[in-house]
Formats: structure tokens, C-alpha cells, sequence
């Protein structure tokens, strides 16, 4: 079977604490009428959350039939080994912090089973800042165990934690076991593995959105936390590359001229960040996803006018 066009998915919105409404003016996502929306999952195949198929002529069907059905013509006959998983390996995420988000901590894959989680690595860049364009990650220098334990204990856990200064284009890489915190204000793409466990080990002491405090995880956060994660800088772009992992390869690429999105039988998801971007017969605008199939015969990005950019990401 031939693809004659991208795969655009349905959005899922997450109600969170921290949310806002930005992704409505800012992309003009359609967010329920009520709530504070902090995450749209664009792409994900989870049993929990399934991405739905938006376009034709696969409207209908969701992200893990594809994945299980048609996994050679979307996604290629040479898919990796760490894509031979009865789920699609990634999951994409726009996030609207209209206020900070809890400390918190992905556990490492060596730790992740005995906690019966699933480990995550992922990477941030920023699309906006409206705050104070800051996000935590990593510990700061000196910090040990022991001091970040009694920092725990006396609320004081924000000056453990290193905190660097961010604006629009910036990138971080977050591997599990890095400790983390997005900041207020920060409007971002997330690309990362496919994997819902977060550990919260501190959360400003505020309430959640039932007016509760928000259950912290301190026991499992202390034994998937790095503790010798120190300072972590902004991820330096290597040519277009801007994240490069085992798990996924995200590009940055300027449109200023016809430009193939993948070779072909391999497949790409795009993320529009500036200017608008014709894919097949296809338009999208900034903050849209889409999935190029590895099958398509039209693999051309273009630029609708004057010049556009976007994130590529892959599989290694």
C-alpha cells in the first residue's frame, strides 16, 4: 500500500495543575471549554492514550495499528532493533507551564523494573518563554545525596537543583535519572520515549487541582535520581543535529528551499516551529505534527512562503 499524503493524528489534552490556555492562542488547538490544559499528546501509542488517525485514507484508525499493520509501509522495512516493540517506541508532546511543574525524575532502565516503572529520556526544546525563563535540571555542584535529603526535609529542595536560564530555540537533553523542573512560563516540545512514569519529589508545596496536596513519590525519586549529575548545559547543535540518542535523532532544519523529508522507506515526524510548510497536498502552521511515511512518493518539504522551520525526528 502507497501513502499519498502525511499522517496527521488527533491531539490528546491533559488537564494539569500547572496548564494554561496557550495552546489555544498561541497553535489554535481546539481545547475543551474548561480546564488548564498542560500537555497535548500529538503523537503516542499507549494503552492508556492512543493517537487516532485525523486524514484520510487512514482516518479512523489509531498509532498502534499502524504501528502493527503497516508498520513496513509507515515506518519502513528496516526498522531498528529498539523499535521491535509491540508499541511505537516515542511520544510527542507540546507543554504549556503556565506555572511551574514539580520536581521530579525519570527512573534509569536499571532501576525502572524493580519499581515497576518504565524508564524515560527526554528532550525540551523551547518554543516560548513568557515568564522567568528558567527551567531546573541536574543537580547543582557539591550537592550530595545526604545534603539534597536534608534539603527534602526542611522544603529548601529548589536550591539543590541547577537552574538555567532559557528563551525561545533553546534545547536540554533530559536522561532518565536526571533530576528536573520546567519553569513557569515555558512553552515546549517534547520529544521522549514512550513511557508515563514520573517520580515527583518535590512540588513548591501547593495543591492539586482537587485542592489536595499532590502525592510526592520521595522514596522512588531518591533511588532513580543521578547523584552525580552536575550542571547539565543547553544542548550545543551539531550542524543541524540538536539531540541525538539512542532513542531518537532530533534535527532542526531551516526551509529556505525544496528539501526531501526522508529518503525513501524511511519514515520522519515533523514539528512546524516557524512559518508554514507544504507536505503533499498538506499545509501546516507552527505547533502541527506530522508523520511522513516511509512509502509516500512526494517526500518534498516546502516552505508556503519565504522560509520556514521545522524539528525532524527519527530512529537511529
Amino acid at each position: 500500500m502507497l501513502f499519498s499524503a502525511p499522517i496527521v493524528f488527533e491531539p490528546i489534552f491533559m488537564d494539569r495543575v500547572w496548564g494554561g490556555r496557550r495552546l489555544e492562542t498561541h497553535f489554535g488547538k481546539r481545547l475543551p471549554t474548561h480546564g488548564r490544559i498542560g500537555e497535548s499528546w500529538e503523537v503516542v501509542d499507549r494503552a492508556e492514550a492512543q493517537s487516532v488517525v485525523h486524514n484520510e485514507p487512514l482516518r479512523g484508525k489509531t498509532l498502534n495499528e499502524l504501528w502493527t499493520d503497516y508498520r513496513a509501509e509507515v515506518f519502513g522495512k528496516h526498522v531498528p532493533e529498539l523499535a521491535q516493540s509491540p508499541r511505537f517506541p516515542l511520544l510527542f508532546k507540546l507543554l504549556d507551564a503556565q506555572e511551574r511543574l514539580s520536581v521530579q525524575v525519570h527512573p534509569p532502565a536499571d532501576v525502572a523494573p524493580s519499581l515497576k516503572g518504565e524508564p524515560k529520556t527526554e528532550m525540551w526544546y523551547i518554543l516560548e518563554n513568557y515568564g522567568d525563563g528558567d527551567i531546573f535540571a541536574g543537580l547543582r555542584a557539591g550537592v550530595t545525596r545526604e545534603t539534597f535529603e536534608a534539603a527534602l526535609r526542611a522544603g529548601s529542595v529548589q536550591k539543590t537543583v541547577h537552574r538555567i536560564a532559557v528563551g525561545a530555540g533553546d534545547c536540554i537533553f533530559i536522561p532518565s535519572g536526571r533530576i528536573h523542573a520546567i519553569g513557569a512560563g515555558n512553552v515546549i516540545v517534547e520529544v521522549q520515549q514512550n513511557s508515563d512514569t514520573t517520580y515527583r519529589v518535590f512540588d513548591w508545596n501547593r495543591v492539586g487541582l482537587d485542592g489536595k496536596t499532590r502525592q510526592l513519590h520521595v522514596e522512588e525519586s531518591l533511588k532513580s535520581i543521578d547523584f552525580t549529575d552536575f550542571e547539565p548545559a543547553l544542548q550545543t547543535p551539531q550542524g543541524e543535529t540538536i539531540v541525538e540518542c539512542p532513542y531518537f535523532r532530533v534535527e532542526r532544519w531551516e526551509l529556505t528551499e525544496p528539501r526531501e523529508g526522508a529518503a525513501p522507506g524511511e519514515f520522519a515526524i515533523f514539528t512546524v516551529l516557524t512559518g508554514a510548510v507544504k507536505c503533499g497536498n498538506f499545509e501546516f502552521q507552527p505547533g502541527e505534527f506530522f508523520l511522513l511515511p516511509a512509502t509516500m512518493e512526494d517526500r518534498m518539504l516546502r516552505a508556503v512562503a519565504g522560509t520556514a522551520s521545522v524539528l525532524r525526528t527519527s530512529v537511529p
